[in-house]
């Protein structure tokens, strides 16, 4: 069957994108890429084997710009979108999947125009301007926030469950604040620095490329010792090896700590859309998977007191609830409705 993937923009959508064809592929499908020259598409997916094409079209976001700004901004939209439908009749394309964000909108209304299935995955716990125009007319919704949707978890890599395990004693805790670092994460670590190596615990931190040498110097004046990254392609190694993380709650990074039984306190990027961090973080709270803190002078107050918790319930039922195979589930799904 030939399908295609469509969205991105940031990280996290593509991620999903790359799980989706690597299951469709490995299922023996065909699958094309629609994005934008924009945003971080053209970077993960240039030179991708996996997909048989990958086209790039000239649009930007639309929900930020106004005025002159937002009209210029709908018509490449327009533009892109006619492309798109030729794209999808060259390709005899059977359904698109939207990863969401602003590049996957001219080819979701390519689809729909031309009376194909959308289905469409939503990474965060708040709904994302376009899928939500878009969820009424989609085929299927998928959302690991939302007990209806008809498959529940989040795609994420394979690797993060095969070195999964239990935590039961806090030997290792890790701080990341993202690709591009998070200072309030820093600031964090460097505070406690002290009593977790007292508590010969052994600290990793992945701090960001601009807060790098700022920290690797505190770090040295205050005589801890300290495994510490700018940037790594081998977070999941890290995370293997740790057993307590203090994160954001990006989506695709939430998971992956699931994935893995790591129990985490999340600190929000508070400046997110829709404040969407704070709200995927609420979930794993709510489901009483993990702990939650707003950038704030209780901050450090809060990580002391998950310091003496215990570790060994939260990194079970992180286990039980994170599910493995979920972007192969969501590719089977898209052939039975096409094949029904």
């Amino acid at each position: 069957m030939k399908l295609c993937i469509t969205g991105g923009g940031t990280g996290g959508h593509l991620m999903i994108a790359e799980s989706l064809v690597k299951a469709a592929v490995d299922d023996g499908h065909e699958v094309i890429f629609i994005g934008s020259k924009n945003g971080q598409d053209r970077k993960y997916f240039e030179s991708h084997s996996l997909f048989s094409h990958v086209y790039f079209l000239d649009t930007t976001g639309v929900v930020n710009k106004k005025g002159l700004g937002k009209l210029k901004a709908l018509y490449k939209v327009f533009k892109a979108f006619l492309i798109s439908r030729s794209l999808l009749k060259k390709h005899n394309i059977r359904a698109t999947y939207s990863v969401g964000g602003f590049s996957a909108a001219p080819a979701s209304f390519a689809t729909l125009s031309r009376f194909l299935p959308l289905f469409i995955h939503e990474q965060n716990a708040v709904e994302g301007r376009l899928n939500s125009l878009l969820k009424p007319y989609a085929s299927r919704f998928i959302s690991a926030y939302d007990e209806n949707s008809p498959i529940k978890g989040y795609p994420v890599k394979d690797l993060y469950f095969e070195k999964a395990r239990q935590r039961d004693k806090l030997e290792t805790i890790i701080f990341m604040g993202g690709s591009h670092g998070a200072k309030a994460i820093n600031d964090l670590a460097l505070s406690v620095a002290n009593k977790l190596q007292e508590l010969d615990i052994k600290i990793i931190h992945q701090t960001g490329d601009k807060d790098y040498d700022r920290v690797k110097e505190e770090y040295e004046r205050l005589h801890v010792e300290v495994e510490l990254y700018s940037f790594t392609k081998d977070l999941d190694v890290l995370i293997s090896r740790s057993d307590l993380a203090v994160s954001r709650a990006g989506a695709s990074t939430l998971w992956e700590l699931c994935a893995a039984g790591v129990p985490t306190l999340f600190v929000p990027f508070p400046h997110a859309a829709k404040d969407h961090q704070y709200h995927n973080a609420q979930f794993i709270v709510q489901n009483d998977l993990g702990w939650c803190e707003r950038e704030s002078e209780e901050l450090k107050s809060k990580l002391e007191m998950v310091l003496d918790e215990e570790l060994s319930d939260k990194s079970r039922r992180l286990l039980e609830y994170s599910q493995k195979g979920v972007a192969s589930l969501m590719i089977k799904d898209i052939v039975g409705f096409v094949n029904d």
